[in-house]
């Protein structure tokens, strides 16, 4: 998978060592990520902090995709997870 964040990046609410195992990994379009993260990711921090989980975010750049790992309690990964799928969906289905 990858190495963990190193502690200093882990937020506060992110709990111990538990919740950076078993990370949630999604591809999601970029185009529609950056609609729900802002611009140049301006919203990365509130969203961090309201799911209550920690992101990294790595651009497929030939694809158009980007890599979502997220960490956390199980449920906010979850909850997190499908809230990225969601509006991937919603911007597919809008497309079309």
């Amino acid at each position: 998978m990858g190495m963990l964040p190193e502690r200093k990046d882990i937020p506060p609410w992110v709990e111990g060592s538990e919740d950076l195992k078993d990370p949630e990994v999604l591809q999601v379009q970029t185009q529609p990520l950056e609609a729900l993260l802002g611009s140049a990711g301006s919203q990365i921090l509130y969203s961090k902090r309201v799911s209550k989980v920690t992101l990294e975010l790595k651009v497929l750049e030939p694809l158009d995709f980007t890599e979502v790992v997220i960490y956390g309690c199980y449920l906010c990964k979850r909850r997190a997870g499908w809230v990225l799928r969601s509006v991937a969906q919603w911007h597919r289905q809008r497309q079309e």
